[in-house]
């Protein structure tokens, strides 16, 4: 499993302690040191819900960048600024979890441990 986010996210520290605390092991992917690759993105694109985005509208970078004025690819901006992506990102396999939550945390936590 991977978590991608910031130390200083608080959704992301409260990821990795929610993993941590089910004895989960997984890998922590620091956005401000390593820039996901397009691959991973269309990966992580693809376990997506349908109308669900990897973008942060919510975040500084996409107001400071004029994203909602403007057409775009997703994957491209969030490649070339990683601080677009919404965080954290869960990722088990083909299975990615996006954002804040727990009840999905926890599905995915009794699917690892039923497996």
């Amino acid at each position: 499993m991977q978590i991608y986010g910031t130390k200083k996210c608080a959704a992301t520290r409260k990821a990795e302690r929610y993993f941590k605390e089910r004895g989960l092991s997984y890998h922590f992917v620091d956005l401000e040191k390593y820039s996901p690759s397009r691959g991973e993105l269309e990966n992580m694109a693809r376990g997506l819900s349908k109308g669900e985005s990897l973008i942060n509208t919510d975040s500084r970078a996409y107001q400071k960048r004029g994203l909602a004025y403007m057409e775009f690819d997703e994957l491209e901006e969030i490649q070339a600024r990683p601080e677009l992506l919404r965080t954290p990102v869960v990722r088990e396999g083909p299975r990615v979890i996006i954002g804040n939550s727990p009840e999905a945390w926890q599905a995915l936590a009794e699917h690892i441990k039923g497996a």
